[in-house]
């Protein structure tokens, strides 16, 4: 964690690595909130870390793939973090689980899910659905409590997303960009608090 005097770092993703993907422009927006707020913040696409599906005895004969490592480093390197993700048959998609579980393994001597104690996130969904993803964020929250995240209360859930989503990169209903953005903004305050 960084000192109580520098900026919080918080890492933004989503768990789709779909082209023009509703959740990596939602998190985004929560991004740009957390930026306004004063923190450091990098946004990553998991497209961009393709990893097997974990298998023990791969790691055992291979190790960590390098791109999970990759993405391990960056949660261990950040103090927050940003997480949309869609809803797959009322849970959270297998491309973050699969990213989560890689991350949680041990290397040498480290210490136990060294990758998420202590660290904070903002939780948000978007879908085209009724419910906008908000059956996956339970899921979602219990996984990150139980490997040592503490999850803001707050959360978002966007329904009917390809309709409230401008192509642009925002909201249209300017009520949600603003509950959106205040979302990372309360990640960024939280995150400095508890450096402190």
């Amino acid at each position: 964690m960084n000192t109580a005097f520098s900026m919080p770092k918080i890492l933004a993703f989503s768990g789709s690595a779909r082209k023009n993907s509703f959740n990596q422009r939602l998190v985004k927006i929560a991004a740009q909130g957390a930026e306004q707020a004063g923190a450091e913040v990098t946004v990553i696409n998991l497209a961009d870390f393709p990893m097997p599906i974990f298998n023990q005895d791969d790691e055992a004969e291979h190790g960590i793939p390098d791109a999970a490592r990759a993405f391990k480093n960056l949660l261990i390197e950040h103090d927050g973090f940003l997480i949309a993700s869609p809803e797959y048959n009322s849970a959270f998609s297998p491309l973050l689980k699969n990213a989560i579980d890689w991350a949680s393994r041990r290397e040498g001597d480290e210490a136990p899910l060294l990758a998420y104690r202590g660290k904070v996130a903002a939780i948000m969904a978007a879908s085209p659905g009724a419910l906008g993803g908000l059956r996956g964020l339970v899921f979602l929250r219990l996984l990150l409590s139980n490997i040592g995240v503490t999850v803001l209360p707050e959360q978002q859930a966007i329904v009917q997303a390809d309709k409230a989503l401008h192509p642009d990169g925002y909201l249209n209903d300017a009520q949600l960009q603003a509950a959106v953005l205040n979302l990372g903004a309360r990640l960024a305050d939280a995150t400095r608090k508890l450096q402190g």
